[in-house]
């Protein structure tokens, strides 16, 4: 008996066929992937002490005035 019920062939056979299905390139960038999902995710639980402060200092976007638009509503107000 192997894992839940399922033999040594069993898995096998299911193994082949992803490969015969998939393509080794397909299942390799699969792999990478789930591991960099792992890494990332793990990276994302870690200790916040160990987070690097420069990181946690920076704000997600930096606006300036054109870019919310308090210039532009100047320009379109009539002058007295």
């Amino acid at each position: 008996m192997g894992f839940g019920g399922i033999s040594g062939w069993q898995l096998l056979v299911v193994l082949l066929l992803a490969l015969v299905i998939f393509g080794t390139s397909r299942i390799r960038n699969l792999g990478s992937d789930l591991g960099s999902a792992i890494k990332g995710f793990r990276k994302a639980v870690a200790d916040p002490d160990k987070a690097d402060p420069d990181k946690l200092a920076r704000t997600d976007a930096e606006f300036s005035e054109t870019d919310t638009g308090a210039k532009s509503k100047e320009k379109d107000a009539p002058k007295a």
